[in-house]
């Protein structure tokens, strides 16, 4: 089966970045795309569940009313979603994309997801949805779900595409940082990107030493890669790197800690991409 980019594009102002970025996306994998919407009924039907609170002589007319009501939302989320598709599918080809497809999905948002893992090669989604959109400094509502459910790559993107020059590459040496390294190194989306391999802590030298071991890696796969260790809260220091050297793309791997872990210390994962300033890429 060929795996597809899939970009989840909805009515949120992240919508353009999302379709860009995934063009970008598919033209370094050489992938086709899915262009793909989904109807979550507890999202796009904003009718309130009144039964509780409807006398009973207009009881039977109201709920009829309501029912009607939740009707006209669902056909207007239909025919709005089809025409978010049409105008992502009619960008991406202006773009220069031969294969791409439309889709209509109806369900829950990371479950419709999961049932198109088969056939997905990386998720492109916007930091926020059509719900959040304005939540500056929060995550979307399905995002933190999905990152932690998911086995795909997902790409999360700000609201402008810019197209990455080059990439910074969050590591610390654990078991997620290096098999998240060994797929950034094996896979064509960012070759030819220069590379910062950043370490967010105490500069001594078993770090320096896992550093190299893990830049060499990546420089037998032909990236030009800078090291460097910065003393500091990862999800601070290394936004702050980011910034500081005007990198466009941010790499990392997700929850290398249990949820329990998670829950006593919180999750650098969640943090950095609620903090970040570029688009992040967060391999599984």
């Amino acid at each position: 089966m060929i795996k597809k980019v899939m970009a989840c594009i909805d009515a949120s102002p992240y919508a353009e970045a999302v379709c860009d970025y995934s063009v970008w996306a598919a033209n370094r994998l050489s992938a086709p795309l899915s262009m793909l919407h989904i109807l979550d009924k507890a999202q796009h039907t904003n009718t309130p569940d009144l039964s509780g609170t409807i006398g009973l002589g207009s009881q039977e007319i109201l709920l009829e009313q309501l029912a009607e009501l939740d009707e006209k939302h669902a056909k207007l989320a239909l025919e709005r979603g089809r025409h978010i598709l049409s105008a992502a599918k009619a960008r991406a080809e202006t773009a220069g994309i031969a294969e791409v497809d439309e889709r209509l999905r109806h369900g829950h948002f990371v479950q419709s997801l999961l049932e198109l893992e088969e056939e997905t090669r990386l998720l492109v989604l916007g930091k926020r949805g059509f719900s959040s959109a304005d939540a500056h400094g929060q995550l979307g509502l399905h995002v933190e779900g999905l990152i932690r459910s998911t086995q795909k790559p997902v790409l999360l993107t700000q609201q402008h595409f810019v197209e990455p020059t080059s990439l910074l590459m969050a590591y610390d040496g654990s078991e997620t940082a290096t098999k998240s390294l060994n797929m950034l190194a094996e896979s064509p989306l960012c070759k030819g990107l220069p590379c910062h391999l950043v370490m967010a802590g105490a500069d001594v030298e078993a770090a320096r030493a896992q550093l190299e071991q893990a830049a060499g890696k990546l420089r037998s796969e032909g990236f030009e890669v800078t090291v460097a260790i910065v003393a500091g809260e990862p999800d601070v220091v290394l936004n702050q790197y980011q910034q500081d050297h005007d990198i466009g793309l941010l790499v990392m791997g997700a929850y290398g800690h249990s949820r329990i872990r998670q829950f006593f210390l919180g999750s650098t994962t969640t943090a950095m991409i609620s903090k970040a300033k570029s688009s992040l890429l967060v391999l599984r």
